[in-house]
């Protein structure tokens, strides 16, 4: 289980560099939301994701905030092996 709290996705960048270290993710992950979904659909281990905090993305991303959150949404109904939960 990996639990991504919201409070430290202050901006864009800050977002993906803090999801990039929570899922230790490689390098290469190209910090966006196609690129997120490119590293959430081919995880292959069982991953419980928690996003807690998760009614403060939209203060600090704005619409992005919708964008991300879907991204996990579809990524999880996608890839079997991934679990997403909003706390």
């Amino acid at each position: 289980m990996v639990i991504l709290d919201a409070l430290e996705m202050t901006d864009k960048q800050a977002t993906h560099q803090y999801i990039q270290c929570q899922l230790d993710f490689p390098d290469y992950y190209g910090r966006n939301l196609d690129a997120l979904w490119d590293m959430l659909s081919i995880i292959s281990e069982p991953l419980h994701i928690i996003l807690i905090n998760a009614d403060k993305l939209p203060v600090n991303l704005g619409g992005y905030a919708e964008l991300l959150i879907a991204v996990f949404c579809e990524a999880a109904e996608f890839n079997s092996a991934l679990k997403f939960e909003l706390v």
